[in-house]
């Protein structure tokens, strides 16, 4: 079975607990360890407050007030995917840990951390920034779901 789900979401802080908890809960449903839904909960977290954000500025002017979230759990990998239209990742920027003394910028070091693969970039023909990470489930003993 593949669980997968997208949610279309306001720009607005209150929106980045309501993507974990659909993370968190469908997770747990499935029976994946704790340890990776709680891996993967945080990368979210920190993809969705950068869409928050940084992703509202079209490169044309305009303004955006959404970003999207999609997760798939198949087989033994789950994928997340947040994208935003805003003006865009520069491709040729390396994400650099920030300074102990920082405040911001620590989010992409963050998820690069936690999972086992991230792509930051844009989709052809589109504006705006997609960050998608992937990690390797591992599972609870007698899950209430069995994936396969």
């Amino acid at each position: 079975m593949s669980i997968w789900w997208s949610l279309h979401l306001r720009r607005e802080a209150a929106s980045v607990p309501l993507a974990r908890r659909l993370l968190i809960g469908t997770m747990e449903t499935a029976g994946v360890d704790p340890e990776i839904s709680y891996d993967l909960s945080v990368a979210l977290t920190e993809a969705c407050a950068n869409a928050v954000e940084h992703g509202g500025r079209t490169p044309h002017g305009g303004f955006s007030g959404a970003y999207r979230v999609t997760a798939y759990l198949d087989g033994e990998k789950c994928r997340i995917e947040v994208a935003d239209s805003g003006p865009g990742f520069p491709r040729a920027q390396e994400i650099r840990p920030a300074r102990p003394d920082a405040e911001h910028g620590r989010g992409l070091c963050l998820i690069q951390e936690l999972a086992d693969h991230v792509q930051i970039g844009a989709k052809p023909g589109r504006s705006g920034t997609v960050v998608s990470f992937d990690k390797i489930l591992k599972w609870k003993k007698d899950p209430p779901l069995l994936i396969a």
